[in-house]
């Protein structure tokens, strides 16, 4: 027969279930924007917790606008990861002859010819105007 894991002294199950979700839902933010992948994975974590979370928090009687936030702001990153993955898997092979062009670049003008290289390939493979709507930031 085992015994019931119990909560540490003045921390109740689903204080820390909501805290641990919107824990994990900043963090899949800030993941999606350093390795968007990882922030992929994170924020399906973080809906996961997020839902977990809620019938926890309304079975205690407490308010669980935490919890939902959780799955909000982990729902934004995991869109925002899902689209900048998909759109460097899209553009892999021209950002590998952009990698390759700025090994063999010099000079800091054969480096923006490389971005310019880059810029045109991306264009004819993205709908029309999106890389200036994106701006002009080099990758």
């Amino acid at each position: 027969m085992s015994t019931p894991v119990q909560a540490p002294a003045g921390q109740q199950p689903a204080d820390a279930a909501s805290r641990r979700a919107i824990w994990l839902s900043i963090a899949a933010l800030a993941m999606t924007f350093m390795l968007p992948l990882a922030g992929l994975v994170m924020a399906l974590f973080a809906i996961i917790a997020g839902a977990r979370a809620v019938p926890l928090l309304k079975s205690a009687g407490k308010p669980a606008g935490i919890a939902v936030g959780s799955i909000v702001v982990s729902s934004i990153a995991l869109t925002l990861s899902a689209l900048t993955t998909a759109t460097q898997l899209y553009l892999m092979d021209e950002y590998s002859a952009y990698q390759e062009c700025l090994k063999s670049a010099g000079t800091v003008s054969s480096q923006g010819d490389c971005f310019t290289q880059f810029r045109d390939a991306a264009q004819k493979k993205l709908p029309p105007d999106v890389l200036d709507l994106l701006g002009s930031v080099q990758p």
